[in-house]
């Protein structure tokens, strides 16, 4: 299967590039480069950010297969990460131990640090340092971070089933936790008036 059209590498970059100022600016105007907003779902007082990455999961995998479904998008032609099991686990429990110290991910570190947060900054500073470990560490390192290679792995082929199944099962899963989510904001919004005043 062949998409309709290829663009060039410049014009790849472009829109690349267009897209992450956009994507910067998504950030910064909904709050998500603030590391209280990015740490309040750890302390059960502030859910934008699942809320946020599970409708983009949603729509951005309807989105994809709906484009490649009329043809207009060949997914042969798009990265998948790989999966290399037990090393994408620890490099998750990591990623998950900085994201609660610092308040930010790389990109919300990025937002921050455009609208003028010096934490931000100290943020991708530490990013660059552990960055430089893990290269001066991978050759000790080499053959963990090449085990368990599962090769690309999707949900609907682990299943066995079409994928409009897993991306039906992933709005139902959203729903069912933003429902969740509004109760738990309904029984945590008194305490937290409380403690603004």
């Amino acid at each position: 299967m062949t998409a309709p059209f290829a663009m060039s590498d410049g014009l790849s970059f472009g829109f690349a590039f267009l897209f992450g100022i956009l994507f910067g600016l998504s950030l910064e105007r909904s709050g998500l480069s603030d590391p209280r907003t990015l740490t309040g779902v750890f302390y059960l007082r502030d859910f934008a950010v699942p809320k946020v990455m599970f409708t983009a999961i949603v729509v951005a995998s309807a989105g994809l297969y709906l484009l490649s479904d009329l043809g207009l998008l060949n997914l042969e032609q798009v990265y998948f990460i790989p999966t290399f099991f037990w090393p994408q686990l620890a490099g998750g429990a990591l990623f998950g131990i900085g994201f609660v110290v610092s308040g930010y991910c790389p990109g919300t570190a990025v937002a921050g640090l455009a609208s003028g947060r010096l934490d931000a900054l100290v943020t991708l500073a530490g990013v660059g340092l552990g960055s430089l470990l893990f290269a001066m560490a991978y050759p000790a390192i080499e053959g963990f971070y090449l085990s368990s290679d599962r090769g690309i792995v999707t949900l609907q082929q682990l299943l066995g089933v079409n994928h409009w199944i897993v991306i039906v099962l992933l709005a139902v899963a959203a729903g069912g936790m933003f429902a969740v989510i509004e109760k738990l904001e309904k029984r945590t919004a008194p305490s937290q008036q409380g403690r603004d005043r």
